[in-house]
């Protein structure tokens, strides 16, 4: 298998495992894809924020930034709304980690561990936060 089939692979594999995770209507890979372009949007959106660049410098600013974003997140996983007090209305604790020094939509570290206990994986970083769209390389 080439790098590239390996890469596929990866994204077909990530994309099954949210789907078990929040049931989407999505195919595996359109889910990657949307899920690809929204944390695109989040990682400029916390490098602004970082740098305090494009009217971004202050907290009110980035979560101003950051509703539609998240809005985005939560419709297309089909996870409640975003922002609603009503936590019984979220599937799970999904945020904008507003750090530029890394993926920017993240799972709460706590939930990631609850899905392994029930044998649902999903890519994690080195603090054991789940990643909803990782870059794929086919290594």
């Amino acid at each position: 298998m080439n790098t590239k089939e390996k890469m596929y692979q990866q994204i077909q594999q990530h994309g099954e495992n949210l789907n078990r995770i929040f049931n989407t209507q999505f195919d595996a890979v359109t889910l990657c894809k949307k899920l690809h372009r929204l944390e695109v949007k989040a990682h400029r959106l916390a490098t602004d924020y970082c740098n305090g660049e494009n009217g971004i410098d202050n907290i009110e600013a980035f979560e101003q930034a950051e509703k539609p974003i998240m809005e985005s997140v939560y419709k297309l996983l089909n996870n409640g709304k975003f922002n609603d007090d009503r936590p019984h209305q979220k599937k799970v604790p999904i945020y904008l980690n507003g750090d530029a020094r890394g993926y920017a939509l993240k799972i709460n570290d706590a939930y990631v561990k609850l899905l392994r206990e029930q044998n649902k994986n999903i890519y994690t970083d080195w603090g054991g936060y789940g990643i909803l769209a990782p870059e794929f390389d086919g290594k």
